[in-house]
């Protein structure tokens, strides 16, 4: 116990000691120098894993020569920090987030996007900024089940969240790549994580961010194993709803074959939910803590 407290306190001291000086430089980097301020907080997030002692396993990467739209399955409150540090990234994020103390800092110096998703009205503003950054070039990072869960399954993809794509025009449609991003925390302190064990790392329903945060931080030795798919141009998919489901389509297969040490196992056929699970997950994703999305 006195051991985890120990190394607990150390990560949280050294954090808050790299993040609190490199939070002006960011700001100053936003203005002054947009590209510097995509790049900067990649660098940032590697040495945040570090400090966190989370090891990044990444298999394939993130197109650099084109947008992005990166459709990941959510875990943890880890994920962005680990997603953060394999490529410069925005994140899409609910409006609330942006009244979180400390956090809604952070992630406006990442660039997040945020949405209301409770008003057709905002919602509509939110998906013509997501198509301003596209159309700049940027990777953005959609956390499509809606929800967090608890790592042994992924919930099944809101159609709704990928509204902000439709509609986007032909030429940009065809330049958009689309990126499944499949993330599984798959050892701690070097064992593999069981099945009842990987709730501790994951925060969904109504856990309590400050305390489980410093759960991870007093644990440490996080291995994160990150799956990327292959490029799809946007178009490829026709609507929202084929994108939405064969998306989550690759995402689960892909999370399945990590969880179970066979990736890319190409007999590996994971169950997909029923549309009455899939309609109960919606309403169960209603009634809950809805986290970062």
């Amino acid at each position: 116990m006195a051991t985890g407290s120990v190394r607990g306190f150390t990560a949280l001291t050294a954090f808050l000691g790299l993040t609190v000086p490199l939070m002006p430089v960011q700001a100053v980097l936003l203005r002054l120098a947009p590209n510097s301020a995509r790049r900067f907080p990649r660098w940032y997030h590697r040495q945040v894993c570090k400090i966190i002692g989370v090891t990044l396993k990444i298999e394939g990467e993130v197109a650099h020569d084109r947008p992005v739209l990166l459709v990941s399955n959510h875990t943890s409150w880890l994920d962005i920090p680990v997603l953060s540090a394999v490529a410069p990234v925005s994140f899409v994020a609910k409006l609330e987030v942006g009244g979180w103390p400390f956090v809604s800092a952070l992630a406006r110096l990442q660039r997040s996007v945020f949405v209301d998703r409770t008003r057709r009205q905002a919602a509509g503003d939110g998906a013509r900024e997501i198509s301003r950054r596209l159309t700049e070039g940027d990777a953005i990072i959609l956390f499509a089940e809606g929800t967090s869960s608890d790592g042994n399954r992924v919930l099944p993809f809101k159609t709704s969240l990928f509204g902000a794509v439709e509609g986007l025009g032909e030429d940009l449609s065809s330049r958009v790549a689309v990126q499944t991003v499949a993330v599984v925390y798959t050892h701690m302190r070097g064992v593999p994580v069981t099945r009842a064990d990987r709730p501790r790392i994951g925060w969904y329903g109504d856990m309590e961010m400050t305390s489980h945060a410093w759960g991870v931080l007093k644990s440490g030795g996080l291995t994160a194993t990150i799956k990327i798919g292959a490029p799809v141009a946007l178009s490829a998919y026709g609507s929202r709803k084929t994108l939405a489901l064969e998306s989550e389509r690759a995402v689960r297969r892909d999370v399945v074959g990590l969880l179970r040490g066979r990736p890319g196992d190409p007999d590996l056929i994971p169950v997909e939910p029923t549309e009455d699970a899939r309609r109960e997950k919606r309403v169960l994703a209603r009634q809950s803590s809805e986290k970062w999305t």
